[in-house]
């Protein structure tokens, strides 16, 4: 890929010294839209993501090209104007994470030209939080500035809530920057007491599947049902000394559901609360080798994101079902936002071929248009390559 990209800045740009950076994807193994509400989740990076090649130039203006859209051609930004712009599309995530350097006190004074190409399929596997770590670590060496990868990850989160105006939470700019290769993260959102855990699958493997219906953040709900779960915990705090809804056990929930007085958010705090434990159960199943009690709880997660969440679709259904009816899977959800983008499913290795086949006919069957399949690796955090 560095050849490819940078071939790719040679004929935008002309020749020059260039250096190279890459943020992977992340796929969250179980604990789905419990960052935001205080409990824990368990992602790991994966070996697709977003790749970057940068050379300083004497201006003041940054010209950004992207392989991934060559129809928007060269994207020029002025470093005294950062608004947010709709037509710069993927841009304004670069812009927003300059803010927030700026915020800092780190001034840039002077331009650069970046190409980049990212191959993190559909949604759901973080592609905007991969970009946003990737100007990080590429700001940091062209500029020169020193702070660490927490801070940058910090920063990251507050591009999207306050210039992109999406709710989300931590776990994906966490994991993007503090990711180990072979390893998940354990996070407590709430405090963000954090453990490398070794990922070790035995006969099994990581498999994504794209179900190839796009949406972003911006569009799935994500504002909505973050506002539902703030609104349930209000309810919550009528009763109970808690700052979040992560904050209870089931049976303090169950004992205490009655303060929650409408259905729907009854609901969606139920998840909440009973994905932070799953997720908790699940990374106690990992530490003890039971890989069938973790393929178990990371089907009770879709189904609970599916009936109190609500945030699947037929797309996420049909593949996830169909992968469960397979010999050699052992548990398969939905990830990330949801309404679209990706499934996971631990899958073992040689009966990998076979559901692929399989499940890639069904769907196509049942959706009338193919999903792709990806086996992936668990890799490094966000930072340079060699040259």
């Amino acid at each position: 890929m560095k050849q490819e990209l940078k071939d790719i800045f040679y004929k935008v740009y002309g020749e020059r010294q260039v250096s190279y950076f890459f943020s992977p994807g992340r796929v969250n193994l179980i604990g789905e839209h419990t960052d935001y509400n205080g409990g824990h989740v368990f992602p790991s990076t994966i070996s697709l993501g977003t790749y970057g090649v940068v050379s300083s130039n004497e201006d003041m203006i940054i010209r950004c090209y992207s392989d991934n859209y060559p129809a928007l051609g060269i994207v020029e930004v002025d470093l005294n104007d950062l608004s947010f712009s709709e037509s710069d599309e993927w841009v304004n995530y670069l812009k927003g994470v300059i803010i927030q350097f700026k915020k800092k006190g780190f001034e840039l004074n002077h331009g650069f030209d970046l190409a980049i190409k990212g191959n993190i399929p559909g949604g759901g596997l973080s592609s905007s939080a991969s970009l946003e770590l990737l100007v990080c670590v590429m700001l940091r060496k062209v500029y020169g500035f020193d702070l660490d990868m927490l801070e940058m990850v910090k920063m990251s989160r507050a591009v999207e809530n306050e210039y992109i105006g999406v709710n989300c939470g931590i776990m994906d700019q966490f994991i993007i920057g503090m990711g180990k290769k072979d390893h998940a993260i354990l996070l407590d959102t709430n405090t963000l007491n954090y453990k490398h855990v070794p990922l070790e699958l035995g006969d099994y493997v990581i498999l994504i599947g794209n179900t190839n219906k796009k949406r972003t953040l911006a569009d799935s709900k994500y504002n909505e049902r973050f506002s539902e779960c703030q609104t349930a915990l209000k309810m919550m705090q009528e009763k109970l000394d808690i700052s979040s809804l992560g904050d209870m056990s089931i049976e303090c929930f169950e004992e205490n559901a009655g303060a929650i007085t409408d259905g729907v958010l009854l609901k969606r705090a139920r998840h909440a609360v009973y994905e932070n434990q799953r997720t908790l159960k699940s990374y106690d199943a990992l530490m003890a080798g039971d890989l069938i009690e973790f393929g178990r709880l990371m089907n009770e997660s879709h189904e609970s994101l599916k009936e109190d969440y609500e945030v699947s679709c037929k797309e996420l259904d049909t593949m996830v079902y169909a992968m469960r009816e397979q010999e050699g899977v052992i548990g398969s959800r939905m990830t990330g936002a949801g309404f679209g983008g990706c499934t996971v499913s631990l899958v073992k290795k040689d009966s990998v071929d076979k559901v692929i086949s399989v499940v890639s006919e069904i769907y196509e069957n049942e959706i009338g248009y193919k999903g792709d399949f990806h086996g992936v690796e668990i890799g490094n955090g966000a930072g340079e390559l060699e040259a």
